[in-house]
């Protein structure tokens, strides 16, 4: 049997990464250039300087990628690329850079969502059974999507305001972390304790739809009438009774989802899924199917979680042609 090469390119935020898979399974490399330390200094990602990184560092990241893999270019039998969602000038350098690679050595083009991505980054830790859940929470999105076969998304719950990567950034900039933020409130949470006792938005609603703008809310109030008022808030219980409330709210809606939906397993997935108290939670209160996680390395924006997903859109023959374009707001279908 001969070997099957796929390269990936992912650019929709403030990563910009190349990978080339074997055989659908083997990473030979992932090559990420991040843009954490240019962004920091706003405390969040600014598009036009994302761009401007990611047209500056692509070229490199291709041939890093190849070098590290040990083949050719010519020995590659597809480019897979982000399409959407995400920031549509990062996108569209990623776009027009795997095109021009797929024309100039005249391989399938292989569209890929960024969400779908994050799911199958799931398939480097183990083999997915279908019909599966996969709980997909970032910086950008929080959602409950229903896989009943590979290549088959469709949403059944999701956020109706801010994703809660983004509600940690945001409370984080308020407490003065540095961004992004997420980590750093994970590891004060461990050290604190639950007494502020947030909302938790939407639980008792049969629904799997989320929110997360009220309890960031509130947690903003607090801190700003503390502040008005000179009174000094505990930094570890503040961030402790924060991820509580988050963490109740993604584990209820999450068993709910499983209670309706008869699955196989669970995927978690999305640069949240890195957070420690999440992963705790799960092997707490998820004990009816296994739970998969990707590894840490893949749990951020990667190259390689979009070639894991490009290996089953190949199977299935989806392929792009030259006029693709960036699809800035791309979701899954829904599922009612």
């Amino acid at each position: 049997m001969t070997d099957r090469y796929l390269m990936a390119v992912e650019s929709s935020c403030d990563e910009t990464s190349v990978a080339i898979l074997k055989n659908d399974k083997e990473l030979l490399s992932n090559i990420i250039a991040s843009q954490v330390e240019s962004h920091k200094r706003f405390g969040g990602v600014v598009p036009e300087v994302a761009s401007r990184h990611h047209v500056e560092v692509i070229t490199s990241c291709f041939e890093d990628a190849l070098q590290e893999a040990g083949i050719t270019a010519e020995e590659l039998d597809g480019v897979a690329v982000t399409y959407g969602p995400g920031l549509v000038g990062a996108l569209l350098v990623g776009i027009a850079a795997a095109k021009a690679f797929a024309w100039a050595h005249q391989i399938p083009l292989i569209p890929v969502n960024h969400m779908a991505g994050h799911l199958m980054a799931a398939r480097e830790e183990k083999e997915l059974e279908y019909p599966l859940m996969a709980l997909l929470v970032s910086g950008g999105h929080t959602e409950l999507v229903y896989v009943s076969e590979p290549g088959s998304y469709h949403i059944v719950g999701e956020t109706r305001d801010d994703a809660v990567g983004e509600a940690y950034d945001k409370v984080g900039r308020v407490m003065g972390l540095t961004y992004p933020a997420g980590r750093e409130i994970d590891q004060l949470a461990h050290k604190g304790q639950d007494t502020y006792n947030f909302p938790r938005a939407m639980i008792k609603e049969d629904h799997l739809e989320f929110s997360f703008s009220g309890l960031k809310s509130a947690f903003i109030n607090l801190h700003h009438n503390a502040e008005q008022k000179g009174e000094e808030l505990v930094l570890e219980d503040l961030c402790a009774s924060f991820q509580a409330a988050v963490l109740d709210i993604l584990m209820v809606k999450t068993q709910k989802a499983l209670a309706k939906y008869s699955v196989k397993m669970l995927v978690v997935a999305g640069g949240v899924a890195a957070n420690q108290g999440l992963r705790e939670r799960l092997a707490q209160d998820i004990t009816d199917v296994p739970v998969v996680i990707p590894p840490l390395r893949l749990c951020g924006d990667n190259a390689g979680m979009i070639a894991l997903a490009a290996a089953v859109e190949y199977d299935l023959g989806h392929f792009g042609q030259m006029d693709l374009n960036a699809k800035p707001s791309l979701a899954f279908s829904y599922l009612d």
